[in-house]
């Protein structure tokens, strides 16, 4: 049985009819061809579907689309975008820290959440911050490299 929601994400809002057991993901894949956000899991040990909710990253493979009803959802398609992006995102292409790319929406998210949170972290804080993103090819050393450049601008 399907249910009517209301989503708003990227600033626009979307009204879908989903299942109650289908998550914010496949939603955003499946149902409104936001697919920026990646699947790596589907059970959040990757951090490949981040998006913020409210400001805050969340795996959207753990989240119900039903409980993201009322929350502001940003994926990595409204931060950005091919004219201008983001100065994160500049600064993992600068710093050459972006290889088969599959994590990099993830870790802009999850970047992006930290610097709005806390606009001068520490590496240590950086390297914490990003804990949940795993990323099979950087090493992570470019990656918080380019971060601890955006958070000294």
């Amino acid at each position: 049985m399907k249910i009517p929601i209301s989503l708003q994400i990227n600033g626009e809002m979307y009204q879908v009819q989903v299942p109650v057991q289908k998550t914010l993901l496949a939603v955003l894949r499946e149902d409104l061809a936001l697919t920026g956000t990646k699947n790596g899991c589907d059970s959040g040990e990757c951090g490949a579907c981040t998006v913020l909710m409210d400001g805050r990253p969340v795996n959207s493979c753990l989240i119900l689309a039903v409980d993201a009803v009322g929350k502001q959802i940003t994926t990595i398609e409204g931060i950005g975008g091919i004219a201008e992006l983001d100065p994160i995102q500049e600064a993992l292409v600068a710093h050459g820290a972006i290889q088969c790319g599959y994590c990099t929406p993830g870790l802009v998210m999850t970047a992006k959440a930290l610097l709005d949170s806390n606009p001068h972290p520490t590496e240590t804080e950086v390297r914490e911050g990003i804990a949940g993103n795993l990323c099979r090819c950087t090493g992570y050393v470019k990656v918080v490299e380019a971060i601890m450049d955006v958070s000294r601008h």
